[in-house]
């Protein structure tokens, strides 16, 4: 009987001991295919979160600023329409001086 409960003792111990070289096996495994991975999107050249909310930042504000210059622009050009469709003397430009010949 007593040998018999240490077979199972040894048998557990041995069990145990496979089990936790699985497990850094299986720890070691992750740890190279992560670092494989930080390795292979680094060499992908993507753009950082907080790059892309920058640009996306710059390009909302050239968006603004766009459409601003576009109501100046329009309210220009109806003043320049305005101007054009009044009645005023057409002013002439003033004639051009006349070199004097060369000698």
């Amino acid at each position: 009987m007593q040998s018999d409960k240490r077979i199972f003792d040894d048998l557990s111990k041995f069990l145990n001991g496979v089990a936790g070289t699985v497990a850094g096996m299986g720890r070691e495994a992750e740890a190279g295919f992560r670092e494989r991975t930080r390795e292979w999107v680094a060499g992908m050249d993507l753009v950082s979160r907080e790059e892309f909310d920058a640009v996306k930042q710059m390009a909302a504000t050239a968006r603004a600023e766009a459409e601003e210059l576009k109501a100046r622009v329009a309210a220009l050009e109806a003043a320049l329409g305005k101007a054009k469709a009044t009645p005023k003397a057409a002013a002439k430009p003033a004639p051009k001086p006349k070199a004097a010949p060369k000698k």
